[in-house]
């Protein structure tokens, strides 16, 4: 079987973050052909040896544990070994498989509903990109007669169990932190950790404590919790007014639910956006060069601290083809971020004689040890931080259970290519609300930008269907109330 046929056939597909779809459609027929035919595309570019090793680990949905129980009998199957690190943040896994020169896999839906599930690729030196994505999709399966049901579960003694459980992967990514930051670098900042179903929270807990924090463990959930960090849940804002409204804590901390995508709460309870914690980051590691997506704030260029930024589409594997470009030109250190708060590392980043090293993949720790060490662990609120920045304002929310088709028909027969009747009918749709249209982008999606200054940004999820949108604008009032009315607007779409 053809992986693209395989595609086409149970509608997992390639999205943003590697292969995603509903996990009834992750049969273990399916995992176990996706899984054979990277190895396979690995096998063929010569990144992976005859008998070597692969990594694998998953996040806390229940559909989890089958899924890697697919993916490892298909990677016996391949005549490699597998290791199994357990339920650990997808960085944990990459970092560990990047170390050992091994190809890993993250069984994870992130911050979907656990209705739906994916795997994450990682080759041995980081994350599938989108030339690899072709490759895979390109490859043949043979899939043996007789292994499967009709209904695309394993046949009664041809699966596999899950090995023994390795606690290497997670050891090493809380040494990566305890190694790099300064010892009690967070000596008294008292700091409130969401736990709610993320595979962060056992990792966290030891790094904020590791490194001298005083930690209370809050919101600890045994069923799974779709955490959107870019996108926060009504429940999870008002948590966190709750929990600060005592001002018992200077930070409060989460993470998605695959650990790669960070929550950072001030000593009020406001969650920051993703994409004004990765500026503040990347100021605090020293960046030279930020590349980041089109959709996130503006306050980066205006902040004027970095010597390069880049703009990209929507996804890590855009980011870390950005960053490799800033990294031809000789810069470093170089990082990238996402709106969801995703951080990553081009180049090592190097403190007095400590050295973290290049993790090319999004992750949620850093962001979170590094803002807490340079605010309330240098007496500055995490507030203050923010107060430097330019008062430009993001919000982002989206339509659930939309069509993707009927996203993409729609925001298609405004990007033809016919700049003049493309801004006319922008225009018609949002002029009335928002004012006059300056300029379009179809980088990522539709990026309007009008007359004001402010932004809407609109696109199809690559991960699920929903359709989001994104807006910018001077008051954070007026960049909610745009969001607002961009999904009203959006909402008409259905029929």
């Amino acid at each position: 079987m053809r992986i693209d046929d395989l595609m086409s056939e149970s509608g997992v597909a390639f999205g943003t973050s590697g292969a995603r779809g509903l996990a009834a459609a992750m049969t273990d027929r399916v995992c176990w052909t996706y899984t054979l035919g990277f190895l396979q595309y690995l096998r063929a570019c010569g990144r992976i040896g005859a008998a070597g090793e692969v990594g694998l680990a998953g996040d806390l949905r229940p559909s989890s544990g089958r899924i890697l129980a697919a993916c490892t009998a298909a990677v016996t199957a391949m005549g490699l070994r597998p290791r199994y690190f357990g339920r650990i943040p997808s960085p944990a896994l990459a970092a560990f498989g990047i170390a050992a020169g091994i190809p890993t896999m993250m069984v994870t839906g992130s911050h979907i509903p656990d209705d739906r599930n994916g795997i994450k690729f990682n080759r041995p030196d980081g994350e599938i990109l989108k030339d690899d994505e072709a490759g895979i999709r390109a490859q043949r399966v043979e899939v043996p007669p007789g292994m499967f049901t009709p209904a695309g579960a394993f046949v009664p003694g041809r699966g596999s169990d899950l090995p023994p459980h390795d606690g290497a992967a997670l050891d090493a990514y809380v040494a990566r932190y305890l190694g790099f930051f300064p010892r009690d670098c967070l000596a008294g900042v008292r700091v409130g950790l969401y736990e709610h179903s993320t595979v962060a929270r056992e990792p966290l807990l030891a790094i904020l404590t590791g490194l001298g924090a005083e930690v209370a463990r809050l919101g600890r959930s045994e069923a799974f919790i779709p955490v959107d960090t870019e996108a926060v849940r009504p429940e999870d804002v008002a948590l966190a007014r709750e929990w600060a409204a005592d001002g018992r804590f200077d930070a409060l901390v989460s993470a998605d639910g695959d650990g790669d995508r960070p929550l950072v709460a001030d000593a009020q309870g406001h969650w920051l956006r993703g994409d004004v914690a990765g500026i503040l980051c990347a100021r605090a590691l020293g960046a030279v060069g930020v590349v980041t997506p089109v959709s996130s704030n503006t306050a980066l260029e205006r902040c004027g601290w970095f010597a390069r930024v880049v703009r990209t589409r929507i996804g890590s594997p855009y980011v870390i083809a950005g960053m490799a470009e800033l990294g031809a030109e000789g810069l470093a250190p170089i990082v990238g971020y996402e709106a969801n708060g995703g951080f990553l590392t081009a180049t090592d980043i190097v403190a007095d004689d400590r050295r973290l090293p290049a993790l090319p993949t999004r992750d949620a720790a850093i962001v979170a040890v590094t803002l807490l060490a340079a605010g309330p662990g240098r007496g500055r609120p995490l507030s203050a931080l923010v107060g430097n920045l330019p008062a430009r304002f993001t919000d982002s929310d989206r339509l659930k259970d939309f069509p993707t088709e009927i996203s993409r028909a729609r925001l298609a027969a405004l990007m033809t290519g016919d700049g003049e009747r493309d801004r006319q009918a922008v225009a018609g749709l949002f002029a009335g609300d928002f004012g006059p249209v300056a300029a379009l982008d179809s980088t990522d999606g539709l990026r309007i930008t009008f007359a004001s200054g402010a932004i809407a940004h609109l696109r199809p999820s690559g991960n699920a269907p929903e359709l989001r949108a994104y807006t910018e604008a001077d008051s954070p009032q007026a960049a909610q109330a745009m969001t607002r009315r961009c999904l009203e607007i959006l909402a008409g779409w259905r029929r």
